[in-house]
């Protein structure tokens, strides 16, 4: 949970970069998170905490993924308050994170038919690539709260 943050937790983070409000639920469970929107598109990153690791204090490759799936499907928004859901994600592991390092992801559209998007992504952390992949999101009408 993101209230059992350790000693070492910081929000120390690079420039352009701001807190993702997801107070609730998943997001909160797997944060903090952050974005940055600029003229390359969106990005998403986080700080590889405690709680994101497993027995090795690397990046669970569950987190990864999770990561993945937030950061690629935010290249269907159009803006910061479109709601999407995922059909299909295949990530590729390439690399390992370390607690305590700097990962930043996005995707990008390369395909559109039917309401359904394709996007091709990248999660890294410095020059170091940690995952590829595809996946499949549609847009869909937010519901009330």
């Amino acid at each position: 949970m993101t209230d059992d943050f350790d000693r070492t937790q910081t929000f120390d983070i690079p420039d352009g970069y701001q807190l993702l409000p997801w107070h609730r639920g998943f997001g909160r469970q797997v944060g903090p998170l952050f974005e940055k929107r600029d003229e390359t598109g969106l990005t998403r990153a986080f700080r590889v905490e405690e709680h994101h690791t497993n027995g090795m204090m690397n990046a669970h490759g569950g987190m990864l993924m999770t990561f993945a799936d937030m950061a690629w499907g935010g290249a269907v928004e159009k803006d910061e308050d479109t709601w999407w859901v995922t059909i299909r994600l295949l990530c590729d592991f390439l690399s390992g994170a370390k607690h305590g390092e700097w990962i930043e992801g996005n995707g990008k559209v390369v395909g559109h038919v039917d309401g359904i998007f394709t996007v091709e992504g990248r999660i890294w952390s410095g020059e170091r690539t940690l995952l590829t992949g595809t996946g499949l999101f549609k847009v869909i009408e937010r519901r009330g709260q």
